[in-house]
This record gives C-alpha cells, sequence and structure tokens, in this order.
C-alpha cells in the first residue's frame, strides 16, 4: 500500500518504520528545509515529499502533527486528490501545547474539528499509546496480551484497511464507533495510554466520561511535570491506570 506521512516525530516517525517493516512503500514530510528532511526519511527508510505532493499517489494519509498545527497544513494538500484516499488523525489536544482551541474547550470533539478544518473525513486512529508503546509493544497476531489500538470514523471500509495498518503495527484493534465517538480514545480517559488487550479496551471506551476527560487530562500533565524526575514507560503507564478506579488494570 502507497502510505504518506505527515510528521515524523516520536509517532509519524514509528508509523513509518513499522509499515515499511511490514512492506508498504511510505513517503514522509516534516517542516525541515529538503536536507533535513531527506536525512530524516533515509533514517527512517522512507521517501521524502513535499507538502504539496506527500497526498498525491498514495491510499492513505496519516497526519502526525500537533492538533495546533492542523489548520497551518498546505492548502493545496488535497487538491486534485482522490476522495478515495483516506485520511488518519493521529493528533491529541493538549492546551499547554497547543493552546486554547476554542472550539475544542467548549467540547466539540476532537478529530472531528481536525475533519472540519481539512474538509475531509478522517479516521481517528494510532492515537491512544504512547511512543515508547508504538515502538517497543506490538507483538504478532494472535499473541496472548497483545495491546489493542481504538479506531474511529465513519467510514466502515476505511476502518477495515487502517484496520489492517495497525495489524501490521503489530496491535489488536478495537471499533469505538463513528467519529463522534473518538472522544473515548482522547486524553483524559481510561482507553488512553494504559495498554490493555482487546477485552479490557473495550470495557474502557465504555468507561469513559466525557465531561472529566479534560480534566483527567489536564491534571495528569501538572502531576506528571511536577515529579523531580520524569517517570520511567512503566511508570508513565500505571500513573494513567490509575486516574481511572474502574480502570481494568486497576481492578
Amino acid at each position: 500500500m502507497k502510505i504518506g506521512i505527515i510528521g515524523t516525530g516520536a509517532i509519524g516517525g514509528t508509523i513509518a518504520k513499522k509499515l515499511i517493516t511490514a512492506g508498504h512503500n511510505v513517503k514522509v514530510h516534516n517542516t525541515n528545509k529538503s536536507e533535513k528532511l531527506k536525512l530524516r526519511a533515509d533514517e527512517l527508510g522512507a521517501t521524502p515529499s513535499t507538502a504539496d505532493a506527500i497526498a498525491k499517489d498514495v491510499d492513505v494519509v496519516i497526519l502526525s502533527v500537533p492538533t495546533l498545527a492542523i489548520p497551518n497544513l498546505s492548502k493545496l494538500l488535497f487538491a486534485g486528490v482522490s476522495e478515495d484516499v483516506i485520511v488518519v488523525d493521529t493528533s491529541n489536544y493538549y492546551p499547554f501545547r497547543d493552546e486554547e482551541i476554542k472550539e475544542l474547550q467548549d467540547g466539540k470533539v476532537e478529530s472531528v474539528w481536525v475533519a472540519e478544518q481539512l474538509g475531509r473525513p478522517v479516521i481517528k486512529a494510532f492515537n491512544n499509546l504512547l511512543a515508547h508503546s508504538l515502538e517497543y509493544g506490538g507483538k504478532p497476531e494472535n499473541l496472548e496480551g497483545r495491546i489493542a489500538m481504538a479506531i474511529s470514523g465513519d467510514d466502515e471500509k476505511a476502518k477495515v484497511l487502517i484496520s489492517g495498518l495497525i495489524n501490521d503495527a503489530g496491535f489488536d484493534i478495537v471499533d469505538a464507533g463513528d467519529l463522534t465517538e473518538s472522544w473515548r480514545h482522547q486524553p483524559g480517559t481510561p482507553a488512553y495510554c494504559t495498554e490493555l488487550t482487546v477485552a479490557e479496551l473495550k470495557q474502557a471506551l465504555a468507561d469513559g466520561v466525557k465531561e472529566n476527560a479534560p480534566v483527567l487530562r489536564d491534571k495528569a500533565i501538572v502531576e506528571l511535570s511536577a515529579m523531580s524526575s520524569y517517570p520511567s514507560h512503566p511508570d508513565v503507564v500505571k500513573f494513567n491506570r490509575a486516574l481511572f478506579e474502574k480502570n481494568p488494570k486497576t481492578k
């Protein structure tokens, strides 16, 4: 499959490496000048691309940039691009980093807002695992204890295709519903960055409380930032699980 990835940081870069290893043809773009972009693409085993060409001649475009950057993407990004090209949003909104976006502060679901900014439908995926989990937590299919990833969207065929990519990356898949339900795997929910199996993730998605999510998201950032040294990956996962009394891993 031909895939274009915008953003080559901890998430976008890891997705690129995983999908290239699985045999997909991946091109990448970031905000660096061409020489630095080429170096990063070479590190990943991908092909560098320009902002206006990244969505051309691909089957899937994966957005892996901060939420604040979404409205500033090239206005020509999808010019002449077929409606059949699937767009995947991996972003997570954090006001301390992305500034306060009024519609999101007022409760609009993050990926619904992203779709409106792009003028294209999106699938929400690759957003509810830490970068370390994404890079090192994958397992071959059917192994016991395989971590699951949530996916949301309105196009069932597109979700099936993206679920295949998630499986290629080493993770099981749980369909969380249509795009309006993608809040269930946004920051501040039991499904977010807690490394759950399929059965556990289904329960965590059901246990989420939309109104509580922003409060818990911000609480987590404040408490993690106040620590004398940043905790290890296992400790971050444990911290995230402990935010939720009903999280399956805390029972």
